[in-house]
C-alpha cells in the first residue's frame, strides 16, 4: 500500500485557504465584522455633533475625530478574534484535523499555513474596516458641521493603518489560543478575558505589574488609534510593538503544544 502524498508548503497554503473560504462560518463572521463594525460607527457618530457643541473648551481642544470613528475596534476585535479561533478549532470540532495531519504530517508546516492564511485575511479585513469606519465617521461629522479629519492630517493615516495592524495581531492571538485550547468556547472566553477583563481589573494589580498594561490590548496598545497624544501612553507604536511581541510568544507556545500532541 502506497503512503499518502505529503503536501508541499504551497499546497498546504492553498488547502488552508480553500478550507477557510469553503466554511459558511467564515463568510458569516466577515459579514458580521463589517455589519456590526460600521453600524457601531454610524451609531457612535450620530450624536457626536451634539457632544462637541456641549463640551467644555478643554474637551473641544482634545477632540479627536479620528479616534471617535475608530472606536468600533472594541467590538471588531472580538469578531475578528472569532475568525482566528475558528481557523483552528473548526477542524477539531469536525474531526478534520486528523485528515489535515495525515496530508501534512509536519505539524509546524500545517500550523504555519494557518497562521499565514489568518494573517492575510485579517490584514485585508482589518484594514478595510478601519478605512471604511474612518471615512464613514468623518462624513457623518462633516454633515453635523463639527471638526473632522482627513487622511492627510498629521497622525491620521498612521492611526487608521495602525488600527488594521492591531486587529491583525488580535486575530493571530486568537489563532494561538485556539491551537492551545482546541475548543472555540474556551479560546473565546480567554480572549474576552485578555481584552476586557484584565484592563477592568488593572487597579487590583500590584504596582510592579503596571508597566505590563503599556503593551496590553485595549490599554496601551490601543493608543495607536489616537491622533491626540495621551500622556499616559506617549509612544503608541512602541506599545503596539510590545503587544505584538506578546502575541508572538503565544504563537510560539501554540507551535510547541501543537507539535507535542497526539492530534
Amino acid at each position: 500500500m502506497s503512503s499518502p502524498a505529503i503536501l508541499s508548503i504551497g499546497q498546504t497554503l492553498r488547502a488552508e485557504w480553500i478550507k477557510l473560504r469553503s466554511l459558511r462560518s467564515t463568510w458569516y463572521t466577515v459579514a458580521c465584522l463589517f455589519g456590526v463594525g460600521l453600524g457601531i460607527t454610524g451609531l457612535a457618530m450620530s450624536s457626536a455633533g451634539q457632544q462637541y457643541r456641549t463640551a467644555t473648551v478643554e474637551e473641544q481642544q482634545a477632540w479627536d475625530p479620528t479616534n471617535l470613528s475608530l472606536t468600533t475596534y472594541i467590538v471588531a476585535q472580538l469578531i475578528i478574534g472569532v475568525l482566528g479561533i475558528l481557523i483552528v478549532t473548526s477542524e477539531y470540532a469536525t474531526g478534520q484535523m486528523q485528515s489535515s495531519l495525515s496530508a501534512t504530517p509536519r505539524r509546524h508546516r500545517l500550523l504555519a499555513a494557518k497562521v499565514v492564511v489568518a494573517t492575510a485575511v485579517a490584514v485585508v479585513a482589518g484594514q478595510a474596516l478601519m478605512f471604511a469606519s474612518f471615512f464613514l465617521g468623518q462624513a457623518l461629522l462633516a454633515s453635523q458641521d463639527v471638526p473632522n479629519a482627513s487622511l492627510g492630517d498629521p497622525g491620521v493615516f498612521s492611526a487608521v493603518a495602525g488600527g488594521g495592524l492591531y486587529l491583525t495581531a488580535i486575530a493571530l492571538l486568537a489563532v494561538g489560543l485556539g491551537t492551545i485550547m482546541r475548543a472555540t468556547a474556551g479560546a473565546l472566553a480567554t480572549l474576552v478575558g485578555i481584552v476586557f477583563l484584565v484592563p477592568v481589573l488593572a487597579g487590583l494589580f500590584p504596582g510592579w505589574m503596571e508597566g505590563l498594561l503599556d503593551f496590553w490590548p485595549t490599554r496601551g496598545a490601543a493608543a495607536v488609534f489616537t491622533t491626540v497624544p495621551d500622556p499616559a501612553y506617549p509612544h503608541p507604536w512602541l506599545n503596539l510593538g510590545g503587544m505584538c511581541l506578546g502575541v508572538a510568544a503565544v504563537l510560539v507556545a501554540a507551535f510547541v503544544v501543537f507539535r507535542r500532541r497526539d492530534v
